[in-house]
């Protein structure tokens, strides 16, 4: 595996990665395939969904389109998630619908409960622990110190300013803006309307941020940067190689293509 990866560190050119932690394994990602690390010592790989080019350049639908598509290893068949944990995100993500039709308090409420028992089910086992790793092996990556990493003799940061904890920090306060804001009654449309919006307005926020070079920008990242302390732990070594191998399988398959 050393070898393999001291072959991607010279590399001339690598793809941007992301990632997402699961108590089981790492899950990596990029534009075009994806990888399911397992703590047992298992590898699912599979290719990604390749969007049409005319939705990659409309505004609001794109970031929809590619929040849905970093999604898509964790929902199909064959992917990263089980069959009953499929349903339940699926009405995870459903519930919040349905709490239009509450009064305001008991819907805050309602939601907030979703919500937060929704994280600590993600979170779980030792999803904290591979969090940091899955973001230690794209560091690695990103810097080509892969090689030293499985070693050992290098530990990139476990912060990352790509992570969905980033993201999240940004959808929530746009939601709770954009619900004040709404002119139209509560309707189970009406609440579709405005979480797919919030997620869209986020979207492109964070791909401006993303692409900006100013030091104020930045400063959106900061909430989720400081989410990052309570949702990664420093990873042991044998956690980063896990999502090394993940980093690995993609990587090899973007490079021989």
């Amino acid at each position: 595996m050393e070898f393999v990866l001291a072959g991607i560190d010279g590399a001339q050119a690598l793809p941007r990665l992301g990632g997402m932690a699961r108590p089981d394994g790492v899950a990596i990602v990029s534009e075009r395939f994806w990888a399911f690390a397992g703590v047992d010592g298992t590898l699912r790989e599979g290719a990604m969904p390749a969007p049409r080019r005319r939705l990659r350049n409309v505004p609001l639908l794109r970031g929809l389109v590619r929040l849905g598509l970093s999604l898509s290893p964790l929902f199909r068949r064959g992917g990263v998630a089980k069959p009953r944990e499929r349903l339940l995100l699926a009405t995870a993500v459903a519930a919040p619908l349905l709490f239009a039709f509450l009064p305001h308090r008991v819907s805050l409420i309602a939601g907030l409960s979703v919500t937060l028992a929704l994280v600590l089910w993600l979170l779980r086992g030792r999803t904290l622990a591979l969090h940091g790793a899955e973001h230690r092996a794209i560091a690695a990556a990103e810097e080509r110190r892969l090689a030293e990493t499985w070693r050992g003799a290098a530990r990139p940061t476990r912060f990352a300013a790509r992570c969905g904890t980033n993201f999240a920090a940004l959808v929530f306060p746009v939601a709770v803006l954009l619900e004040r804001v709404w002119p139209f009654g509560p309707t189970i449309y009406a609440s579709a309307a405005v979480v797919l919006l919030s997620l869209a307005l986020t979207m492109e926020l964070w791909l401006a941020v993303e692409s900006s070079t100013r030091r104020f920008a930045r400063a959106f990242l900061l909430p989720g940067l400081g989410l990052q302390r309570i949702t990664t732990r420093e990873p042991r070594l044998e956690d980063t190689r896990v999502a090394l191998r993940a980093v690995q399988s993609v990587l090899s398959r973007e490079l021989s293509t």
